[in-house]
């Protein structure tokens, strides 16, 4: 995959992100020795990760890691800074795509891409709690975006359409993550499998549909137990191979 570069200058970067693309030096003094971004990224991260995002504060990385809160504003100004370089971290560097390098099919590789981030997003639902301020902006997010836009060279579409793609797969494969953070999350506070929150729902609905006012619903039902039989990976494969079935169809009228 080719290399991206950092954004010359580092223009309109905050300065922890300045240092995550290596456009800046860590500063030279601080009050605390053995004091690195990536250790005050790391903290955060593991937080995150045992707590959801909820539990993340300057004040509480400052105390794992033993230091004072105002020490680590030394290396990154913002709370919303730190969110940034803690996707970056989880996500990190997006790995070779077979079907890319192998030459394949468009499809195939925009499939293994969907997927590789569906991965890194299931790892790490607490991501999906993150606002989103803009268009990537660290290193690793700007690598998996050229890697998405790469697995669309030869289509026919223009630089525009090949980016409304890339923007398109992503919002799918965020919006499945999503519904699987909600139903693990409601599953923690209860105490089961977010697999059996699936299930107890769809009892709930064999409780009130009726054939008369929920017809679709009721065939439905009768046919299995939505949400439920062939599990979320069904329903993800299901979806994206719609997704891309659209993407085909354009694809098709730029190249006829």
């Amino acid at each position: 995959m080719t290399q991206t570069k950092a954004p010359a200058g580092g223009a309109d970067l905050p300065a922890s992100i300045e240092v995550a693309w290596g456009l800046r030096e860590r500063p030279v003094k601080g009050p605390k020795p053995g004091m690195t971004l990536a250790r005050i990224v790391d903290a955060a991260v593991a937080v995150a990760a045992s707590e959801g995002l909820g539990g993340v504060s300057m004040g509480r990385i400052a105390k794992d890691l033993g230091a004072s809160t105002m020490s680590l504003y030394r290396y990154v100004s913002a709370k919303d800074e730190l969110y940034v370089l803690m996707q970056d971290a989880a996500m990190g560097p997006p790995s070779p795509l077979p079907a890319l390098e192998g030459g394949a099919d468009w499809r195939a590789a925009l499939a293994e891409w969907a997927r590789a981030q569906r991965r890194v997003l299931h790892r790490n639902l607490w991501m999906l709690r993150v606002p989103v301020p803009g268009p990537p902006v660290s290193p690793n997010s700007v690598a998996w975006w050229e890697q998405g836009l790469q697995c669309l060279e030869g289509t026919g579409l223009d630089a525009d359409e090949k980016n409304s793609v890339v923007l398109l797969v992503n919002g799918f494969v965020r919006n499945e993550a999503l519904l699987t953070g909600d139903l693990a999350e409601a599953g923690a506070v209860r105490g089961i499998p977010a697999q059996e929150v699936r299930a107890g729902y769809n009892r709930t609905l064999n409780r009130l549909v009726d054939p008369v006012h929920h017809p679709s619903l009721s065939r439905l039902l009768e046919s299995g137990t939505p949400g439920v039989r062939g599990g979320s990976d069904r329903e993800f494969g299901f979806g994206l191979e719609r997704v891309l079935d659209g993407i085909a169809a354009l694809v098709d009228i730029k190249s006829g």
